[in-house]
């Protein structure tokens, strides 16, 4: 299916970069095993949930922060592990993020559902634009590695899309999943909201794709534009990436203009090599370095590992973002 987990130094790349805040709300539209929401409550609580029960005032940070996976058996494993809360609710849902149209005939109508997730679907709901409506979400921050591989041909989906029809207003025939999803995920976004996606690396520079790039740049501001190592992703594929870093248009965080500096950066130490296994740190005497955790520590040039590593892609973004003065930074608060 073009589903491959997010290797976890990718993960904390986007989290700093996108630098959430307590008491914001924060998605995860194909999340998998949930990667991005978990990297998120550790960066606003300081803790790494497992098994532990969440202290009280922690709670609510948690619950702000949202998963939806169209995989059942992915979402049960992610629900199972108690990555997201100690006590059972959590906001990992079953759904298929991209026909949003169908949503209803779970939510309302199927009753295992509803007993299984209805809790974290009412939490959801109450993020809604529009009171009955399950297309436009008002987010802060979306992460997303949307699946690669395959179209959506069913024309049923495809009109529920601007980007499911040509510039001459045909409808397309079939269009790629990761295409619909940048679509999809800006309507989760509220005005000034901020995401990150993984993109296969021709999306950037593809010429049949430029309507693509016409159609963020109308919705939002390009932050940052980060080309992965090739072997991110190894050994499950080869497909070269980037991350997209875009923060949607506001009168206020965001004011839209037409000429504004972008990020650009391409990691150049993947920390894995040509088989797609990880490289560690070593210390020097043969033996591997830990973390402070007591984890091993990938060789990578996209963060800095808890003081273990140089300053990476997203230390730079950070000190660039803040010249600038993005609302997430600093600026406009």
């Amino acid at each position: 299916k073009g589903q491959f987990f997010t290797p976890r130094h990718v993960i904390d790349m986007c989290v700093q970069m996108l630098n959430p805040k307590r008491g914001e709300y924060m998605i995860d539209t194909a999340s998998g095993s949930c990667g991005f929401p978990v990297h998120t409550i550790f960066k606003l609580t300081g803790h790494l949930f497992t098994n532990a029960e969440i202290p009280e005032e922690e709670k609510q940070h948690v619950l702000n922060i949202f998963g939806i996976d169209f995989d059942e058996k992915t979402v049960r494993v992610a629900r199972t592990l108690n990555l997201i809360a100690g006590d059972g609710e959590t906001n990992v849902l079953h759904l298929n993020t991209l026909d949003f149209d169908r949503w209803n005939d779970k939510t309302e109508k199927d009753k295992k559902w509803i007993n299984t997730y209805g809790k974290g679907f009412n939490r959801l709901e109450k993020l809604r634009s529009e009171k009955d409506e399950d297309k436009h979400f008002n987010f802060d921050i979306l992460m997303a590695n949307p699946p690669f591989a395959g179209d959506i041909k069913e024309s049923r989906i495809l009109h529920q899309y601007e980007l499911g029809f040509k510039e001459n207003g045909k409808a397309q025939s079939k269009v790629g999943r990761d295409i619909l999803f940048i679509e999809r995920n800006l309507d989760f976004l509220k005005p000034g909201g901020r995401m990150a996606i993984v993109l296969p690396q021709g999306r950037f520079n593809n010429t049949s794709d430029k309507h693509i790039r016409e159609f963020i740049a109308q919705h939002g501001r390009i932050l940052a534009v980060i080309g992965l190592h090739g072997n991110s992703f190894k050994p499950h594929t080869g497909t070269k990436t980037s991350v997209l870093f875009v923060q949607k248009w506001d009168d206020e965080l965001c004011p839209k203009v037409d000429d504004y500096p972008i990020f650009f950066a391409v990691s150049e130490k993947g920390g894995k090599d040509n088989s797609g296994d990880y490289i560690y740190v070593n210390n020097g005497n043969g033996q591997y370095k830990l973390d402070k955790n007591g984890h091993l520590i990938v060789d990578h040039d996209l963060h800095n590992h808890d003081g273990e590593l140089q300053d990476g892609i997203a230390e730079a973004f950070i000190e660039w973002a803040k010249n600038e003065e993005l609302s997430f930074f600093g600026g406009g608060e």
